[in-house]
């Protein structure tokens, strides 16, 4: 009697299980999930170019034709190029669950002469040594769609401090205390003291920003490996812009 007593009992536990089995299955799977196609990114970017003020490559497939006026060395001299360096900083973000909040990471970059094909010459990333490698990996997977195009070259190179900071009327960045690169924005002057503002203008693969604040550079520089480049005077801007995963 024991025997098929204790039978019975498992019987109607192992029933018990399966009654409860599709409930708890749609309790899990109308359940927040956090993974790495979760995500979101607001950041704000000290941002300066070899075009003219200002940069022609949001309105055009092609950047600015130099003609050597702003070369400096004599295989640029009649190229068109977008040569740029964007210094970030993570406002607030994360990427499953890794938060990005605070991180800094500097991009220099060549947009190359024509890119209505949708690739672009080169980037090299570098991240300021306080950023961990769980934030690294989801700054990298977010860039692929903040910048949805093809690179010919796109590289991580050596960590280094980023120095980042602006004021209403000034804006500078410096990779490596400027022996990496270095840019330095002003505020450009407009009919008040307050910044000039260009908005409803779309910022790559993200969906909102608060708009270019244009700030034209004092220099804009890249100064590692024979990519090194710098421009004075030429197109500069400041942004925060936000994407999510959901976009």
């Amino acid at each position: 009697m024991m025997t098929r007593s204790r039978s019975l009992v498992l019987l109607a536990v192992a029933a018990l299980l399966l009654w409860m089995a599709p409930s708890r299955a749609s309790a899990a799977s109308g359940a927040p999930q956090i993974g790495a196609d979760d995500w979101a990114m607001n950041a704000t970017i000290i941002e300066a170019c070899s075009c003219p003020m200002f940069c022609q490559c949001y309105f055009s497939t092609k950047p600015a034709s130099h003609a050597g006026e702003h070369a400096e060395h004599a295989a640029m001299a009649m190229d068109h190029y977008c040569r740029a360096n964007n210094a970030f900083r993570v406002n607030k973000g994360h990427f499953g669950a890794t938060k990005l909040d605070g991180a800094k990471f500097w991009i220099g970059m060549d947009l190359g002469d024509d890119f209505s094909d949708g690739e672009m010459e080169w980037a090299v990333l570098h991240f300021d040594p306080s950023v961990p490698p769980e934030q690294r990996e989801g700054i990298k997977a977010v860039l692929g769609r903040l910048y949805p195009v093809k690179w010919k070259s796109f590289t991580v190179g050596a960590d280094a401090p980023i120095e980042w900071g602006f004021t209403k009327d000034r804006a500078t960045a410096k990779l490596d205390g400027g022996k990496g690169g270095e840019v330095v924005l002003n505020r450009f002057q407009g009919n008040t003291s307050e910044p000039v503002v260009i908005n409803n203008l779309k910022y790559w693969g993200a969906k909102r920003n608060t708009g270019f604040v244009l700030m034209p550079n004092e220099v804009e520089a890249y100064r590692l490996t024979d990519k090194a480049f710098e421009f004075k005077g030429t197109n500069g801007f400041m942004i925060t812009f936000d994407i999510t995963s959901k976009d």
